[in-house]
């Protein structure tokens, strides 16, 4: 019976380990997401985390029968030197390689999208977005 016991809790371990990884740190998708900064901000009640909004261009609906809305890309940001360039740049045009998971760890920041990587950043001209 003890054996019996130890090996359920041993596969209801590996079983929820698997779960949590799979939830928390496996990358769901990744992908790149272009658009004007809007902002890139440090805040948090308890854990500090590096967020920022993206503006894309075009219009879209969240949902139906609420009209337009604009299209914006929210993400995290976990690096410090990637942040301290979003933070002096609002206003410029990003191209943001970003990591997709599952769900939110506070540590990690507000939201699934985490950015890893600034592939290009330019001025804003006149005719686009």
């Amino acid at each position: 019976m003890r054996k019996f016991i130890s090996w359920t809790l041993l596969i209801l371990l590996l079983i929820g380990g698997g779960m949590v990884y799979w939830k928390y740190y496996f990358v769901f998708g990744e992908g790149v997401k272009s658009g004007v900064l809007n902002y890139a901000v440090k805040k948090g009640n308890l854990f500090k985390t590096y967020e920022g909004k993206l503006i894309q261009e075009g219009f879209g609906s969240n949902k139906t029968g609420t009209g337009l809305t604009s299209n914006q890309f929210e993400f995290s940001v976990e690096n410090d030197s990637i942040y301290r360039i979003l933070e002096v740049n609002s206003g410029k045009v990003f191209d943001l390689h970003y990591k997709e998971y599952k769900g939110v760890l506070p540590w990690r920041g507000n939201t699934r999208y985490i950015v890893d990587q600034i592939i290009q950043m330019r001025d804003l001209k006149s005719g686009s977005f």
